[in-house]
């Protein structure tokens, strides 16, 4: 696996400004949140490749390391395998968790976490 860079403008005015209003945006509204949410509770953060597929995060401290991907909705059968493959090639068995907008979707997929980002970001 390696691990990749990536910017993220926490002003959303400017990033409409240099890149253009997109209205169905929400996907990279919602890293940007928990990309600023890890590095706010003390994670070290960097996005991972594997194989073509990308891992949102890969958030590490001292005494810890989480696989996160993020998404809108899980909904979709798709978009539930498009978030959950490259977690399921990562053979390490740390933490991996999916964050979307579903209401109390509380549910694991092979042991792979889903939990509302909402939640997530006020729980503990």
């Amino acid at each position: 696996m390696r691990t990749l860079g990536k910017y993220y403008i926490a002003d959303i005015g400017l990033r409409n400004y240099l890149l253009g209003f997109r209205d169905r945006d929400t996907g990279h509204v919602l890293e940007t949140i928990v990309f600023f949410e890890l590095l706010r509770r003390g994670y070290d953060v960097a996005i991972g490749k594997i194989d073509n597929s990308e891992i949102d995060f890969i958030a590490t401290s001292a005494n810890e390391k989480i696989y996160f991907q993020v998404t809108e909705t899980m909904m979709s059968e798709d978009v539930r395998r498009r978030e959950l493959t490259p977690l399921q090639k990562v053979r390490e068995n740390y933490e991996k968790i999916v964050l979307s907008l579903d209401p109390s979707l509380e549910t694991s997929y092979e042991g792979i976490k889903s939990k509302n980002l909402i939640d997530w970001l006020i729980g503990p």
